[in-house]
Protein backbone atom coordinates (compact mmCIF):
# COMPACT_ATOMS: atom_id res chain seq x y z
CA UNK A 1 0.00 0.00 0.00
CA UNK A 2 2.88 2.38 0.69
CA UNK A 3 4.04 2.05 -2.90
CA UNK A 4 0.76 3.39 -4.30
CA UNK A 5 0.59 6.20 -1.74
CA UNK A 6 4.14 7.35 -2.53
CA UNK A 7 3.51 7.28 -6.28
CA UNK A 8 0.26 9.20 -5.86
CA UNK A 9 1.97 11.81 -3.69
CA UNK A 10 4.70 12.06 -6.31
CA UNK A 11 2.20 12.79 -9.06
CA UNK A 12 0.44 15.39 -6.90
CA UNK A 13 3.72 17.14 -6.11
CA UNK A 14 4.82 17.12 -9.75
CA UNK A 15 1.51 18.63 -10.89
CA UNK A 16 1.44 21.27 -8.14
CA UNK A 17 5.08 22.09 -8.82
CA UNK A 18 4.42 22.54 -12.53
CA UNK A 19 1.52 24.87 -11.78
CA UNK A 20 3.60 26.95 -9.35
CA UNK A 21 6.48 27.09 -11.79
CA UNK A 22 4.19 28.22 -14.62
CA UNK A 23 2.53 30.90 -12.49
CA UNK A 24 5.96 32.07 -11.33
CA UNK A 25 7.13 32.43 -14.92
CA UNK A 26 3.93 34.17 -16.02
CA UNK A 27 4.00 36.67 -13.16
CA UNK A 28 7.79 37.16 -13.25
CA UNK A 29 8.09 35.75 -9.73
CA UNK A 30 11.40 33.85 -9.55
CA UNK A 31 10.73 32.77 -5.96
CA UNK A 32 7.48 31.00 -6.87
CA UNK A 33 9.08 29.54 -9.99
CA UNK A 34 11.93 28.10 -7.89
CA UNK A 35 9.46 26.75 -5.34
CA UNK A 36 7.64 24.96 -8.15
CA UNK A 37 10.86 23.41 -9.43
CA UNK A 38 11.71 22.17 -5.94
CA UNK A 39 8.24 20.67 -5.52
CA UNK A 40 8.55 18.90 -8.87
CA UNK A 41 11.85 17.38 -7.74
CA UNK A 42 10.21 16.27 -4.50
CA UNK A 43 7.52 14.59 -6.59
CA UNK A 44 10.10 12.73 -8.63
CA UNK A 45 11.71 11.56 -5.39
CA UNK A 46 8.37 10.28 -4.07
CA UNK A 47 7.79 8.43 -7.34
CA UNK A 48 11.21 6.77 -7.11
CA UNK A 49 10.55 5.88 -3.47
CA UNK A 50 7.29 4.19 -4.49
CA UNK A 51 9.02 2.24 -7.26
CA UNK A 52 11.70 1.04 -4.84
CA UNK A 53 9.03 -0.12 -2.38
CA UNK A 54 7.30 -1.97 -5.20
CA UNK A 55 10.52 -3.68 -6.24
CA UNK A 56 11.26 -4.69 -2.66
CA UNK A 57 7.74 -6.10 -2.27
CA UNK A 58 8.19 -8.12 -5.48
CA UNK A 59 11.32 -9.74 -4.08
Amino acid sequence: MGEFKDKLQGVADKVAGSVKEGIGKATDNPELEAEGKVQKLKGKGEDIKGKVKGTINDI
